[in-house]
């Protein structure tokens, strides 16, 4: 045999259902390659997935200390932060607010030019060195107005990797994949709320007065230092594309990793072999009216689910101090995460996301009713784990624009930083719908998130009854023209 890879044994074209792309089937080498090919295939696809999967799973960890440094103002809220910075009125809800204006103003710009990138792994990581420090700071500020600057920064900064994460996911994975690797990913905000609530309730508890220092500035001292020191392990461990050398890759395996892509394309290899223009994915995605309505339903469910970033302040409603109500925060997040597993791994199986989508929504609306009705401890903590279910939405959703959009790969790339984008209006928003004034019972904000989260609902079940008549016309024009089965819309 020879020392090339076998899947390079034969120079491969896509079969689309054409003649020419079966042409020279009929040579003996070519089909005794062929069959070759077909044996080892499986064995080098498990192989690439594993180690795929693993860097994948750090990417969580990455985005772990993304949402931990977003949401740690509302755990500092407890010990002080406010009172040291002499807010008032509603100057902490706009600290929260601004975050997600430098988030919107990044994502789109940054999509386009990681999409042209051969390292994405060295621009994500100097990002989150970057963030990181900027987290650092935020400990240090001695004023509200430096808070509000560095947390716009920040937000500036940040709005690099997630957008940026999920292209990556779909420039390795084929459809059928990406529902369960989403869930993986975005799964940190999950964990990084549990996380985090545990690690700010031992640094709140343990180092308030060290080195002159109140707590809630270790705090930011602490997860900016760590990080630090998780984006420089980054630098190594994130993937790149499947077109750049990795070391990490098999020949073999690099070879399938670019085949997939190829095969699941929608139009066979027209966007991966002509030279990709700067803003040309960027226009279609403009001019696509699907785009506008996916980023108008993902920002009424941001705002639906704008309750996580005031977490720490509804557990503490329940009446107990500021460790114990950090503590309470995890359990109702580590449930969240555990179901998001099993539906994005059941929403790949039955290739539905519209249910998958809804459900989640739907009971996290149980968990706001609860929530209005009563202010008994143990019932407003159990409609907490009813709130936590409805992110589980948000995982799917994602993974249902990267399905619609899969067809071209600059398209992908801006679609999904310009829906991120205008998601992010609704957390510009939502960060005002939980003002101090409307505690304890907080019954006009969960009003709201019941409304905005009918609205996204409604939103996409009109978006899957247009994807439903785009594939019934699909299926027309091919019986007619006798052609194969084609590009289907995933539901």
């Amino acid at each position: 045999m020879s020392d090339r890879p076998l899947l390079d044994a034969v120079n491969y074209t896509p079969h689309y259902g054409s003649s020419e792309s079966r042409s020279g089937s009929d040579s003996p080498t070519l089909l005794y390659i062929d069959e070759q090919l077909l044996q080892n295939r499986p064995v080098v696809e498990k192989s690439l997935l594993r180690k795929l999967d693993l860097r994948v799973a750090f990417l969580v960890l990455v985005y772990i200390m993304n949402y931990m440094d977003r949401s740690n103002a509302a755990a500092a809220r407890l010990r002080g932060f406010e009172e040291d910075l002499n807010m008032k009125g509603n100057q902490f809800n706009t600290l929260i607010s601004i975050l997600y204006v430098g988030y919107l103003l990044m994502q789109a710009p940054s999509n386009i030019f990681l999409d042209r990138m051969k390292r994405p792994s060295l621009y994500l990581s100097s990002c989150m060195a970057t963030w990181g420090a900027i987290t650092l700071f935020i400990g240090a500020v001695r004023t509200y107005h430096a808070a509000l600057i560095l947390r716009f920064l920040l937000g500036f900064v940040e709005a690099a990797f997630f957008p940026g994460a999920v292209f990556l996911l779909s420039r390795w994975y084929k459809r059928n994949e990406l529902g369960l690797r989403t869930a993986l990913l975005t799964c940190g905000s999950s964990v990084s709320n549990a996380f985090s609530a545990l690690v700010a309730s031992g640094i709140l508890a343990g180092l308030d007065g060290t080195l002159g220092f109140t707590a809630w500035r270790w705090l930011f001292f602490v997860e900016g230092t760590l990080t630090i020191t998780v984006a420089v392990c980054a630098i190594w461990i994130l993937p790149d594309f499947p077109s750049t050398p990795s070391i990490w890759l098999s020949p073999d395996e690099q070879t399938l990793a670019k085949r997939r892509m190829e095969e699941d394309a929608a139009t066979g290899n027209d966007d991966q072999d002509k030279p990709v223009e700067v803003f040309s994915g960027v226009s279609e995605a403009l001019t696509d009216w699907r785009v506008w309505w996916l980023g108008v339903a993902l920002s009424l469910m941001i705002a639906s689910l704008s309750f996580g970033n005031f977490f720490p302040t509804l557990s503490a409603t329940m009446g107990y101090n500021a460790t114990i109500s950090l503590l309470l925060c995890a359990p109702p997040w580590i449930l969240g995460t555990a179901t998001s597993f099993f539906v994005a791994r059941h929403s790949d199986v039955t290739g539905d996301r519209f249910w998958h989508i809804a459900g989640p929504l739907l009971v996290g609306d149980i968990g706001f009713m609860i929530a209005i009705s009563t202010m008994n401890t143990a019932v407003r903590y159990l409609s907490l784990f009813f709130m936590t279910q409805a992110s589980v939405a948000y995982v799917i959703f994602l993974t249902w624009v990267l399905n619609t959009f899969s067809q071209s790969r600059s398209k992908c790339a801006a679609a999904i930083a310009l829906i991120n984008s205008m998601a992010t209006f609704g957390n510009i928003g939502a960060s005002y719908f939980w003002p101090s004034s409307w505690g304890p019972s907080y019954v006009n904000s969960y009003l709201i998130c019941i409304l905005t989260s009918f609205m996204s609902i409604a939103m996409c079940w009109a978006f899957r009854k247009h994807l439903s008549r785009c594939n019934e016309s699909a299926e027309i024009e091919e019986q007619a023209l006798g052609l194969p089965r084609g590009f289907r819309y995933i539901l």
